[in-house]
């Protein structure tokens, strides 16, 4: 397993992250337990060391999970992140709450990596109007936050605004090899080199859009190297930046883990000559995708029942791979949960990370199946 060295902070974790926001789901949708934990534990038994759950994952039920599942191992063996929901909180007591809850739910003493979650313009404002990082460093000095840091949602001018606030510990954004202008982006992540501010990654495969592409996509890398899986290329992107101490993998199959681990079990950076094909990809998907959305589910629920990610997923993979029957069958599944129940209350959009319109989007959506 490939180590990354914080030396800022004095660890070293995994390069590899577990994300805890996709586990596999049983029929009812609540966490397949059984098979989520025999992926957990094979991942740590392989060398994982970065666990990253938070509040609101998987309904509240991740932490409590996760909690259950670590105990196997030995506390110090791993690092433990989890996220202050922003988003959820209007008062310092009400985040204090959330915090004894979450020592609770996980059943740990301290928290390796705490996380601001999903700071944008909004939220950071409640940040600083509440008070919350003076409590939060104070929780620092009492030794249950080792290290203080935020993941982020917004345009860059706002990241940079909150990077340059303080000395954080580390920060995590979203950044994958078609995403390098939205949000933070590469400038984002220069920044961060900049100011010495250790980097944690998100959404590296783009939830999963980016690990199977339309095969006369595909070829440009199975042509090169026929032996990588597609989603390996998308984490070694990522992974090979200096700054990025850890790559966050929200991994939903047994499969996927074993990829993910033989990736990193022999990590090896982009060559130039690699770094060409990506580019080279990263053009040619976004000539063909939609919209932008990640599947993170940060405007779910819809109050009219649509599922709004779902939509979306069947529509921007039908855009790149063009399976037909493919995506009119998931439509149907999608049931009342389909696109023509939107009633364009615009709840969503308010909630969206990307900045999609939600609402117009699910109108092509529907207009599009209508039509293949």
């Amino acid at each position: 397993m490939e180590y990354s060295k914080i030396d800022k902070l004095g660890v070293s974790p995994s390069l590899l992250g577990f994300g805890c926001m996709r586990f596999p789901k049983n029929e009812d949708g609540t966490i397949d337990e059984k098979e989520a934990e025999r992926m957990i534990d094979h991942a740590m038994e392989q060398g994982v060391t970065y666990i990253d759950t938070a509040y609101p994952y998987h309904d509240g039920e991740s932490e409590p999970f996760v909690g259950k599942v670590i105990k196997k191992f030995n506390r110090k063996d791993f690092y433990l992140a989890t996220k202050l929901p922003m988003f959820q909180i209007d008062s310092l007591e009400q985040a204090k709450e959330i915090f004894e809850n979450q020592m609770k739910r996980l059943d740990v003493d301290y928290v390796d990596f705490y996380l601001l979650h999903a700071l944008n313009k909004d939220t950071w404002k409640k940040v600083v109007a509440l008070g919350i990082l003076p409590y939060c460093e104070e929780l620092k000095k009492q030794g249950r936050i080792k290290n203080l840091g935020f993941s982020f949602h917004d345009d860059y001018e706002v990241f940079e605004e909150i990077l340059n606030y303080r000395d954080w510990d580390f920060c995590q954004i979203q950044l994958n090899y078609i995403d390098t202008d939205i949000q933070a982006g590469m400038k984002g992540y220069k920044l961060t080199e900049e100011k010495n501010v250790p980097l944690v990654i998100m959404e590296p495969i783009k939830g999963g859009a980016l690990a199977s592409l339309s095969n006369d996509i595909a070829h440009v890398f199975t042509d090169y190297n026929p032996h990588a899986s597609i989603s390996s290329w998308a984490l070694r992107f990522v992974a090979s930046l200096p700054n990025v101490k850890v790559v966050l993998s929200g991994m939903s199959t047994y499969e996927q883990v074993e990829d993910n681990l033989k990736t990193f079990k022999d990590f090896k950076p982009l060559t130039t000559e690699e770094s060409q094909l990506v580019d080279q990809v990263a053009k040619m998907i976004k000539a063909r995708t939609n919209n932008g959305c990640t599947g993170c589910r940060y405007c779910m629920p819809c109050p009219f029942g649509v599922d709004i990610p779902g939509n979306f997923k069947l529509w921007n993979e039908y855009a790149m791979l063009s399976l037909k029957d493919t995506a009119i069958r998931r439509y149907k599944n999608l049931e009342k949960g389909q696109a023509e129940y939107c009633k364009k209350c615009g709840k969503c959009e308010k909630l969206c990370p990307q900045g999609i319109k939600i609402r117009e989007d699910l109108q092509r959506v529907i207009h599009d199946i209508n039509n293949l």
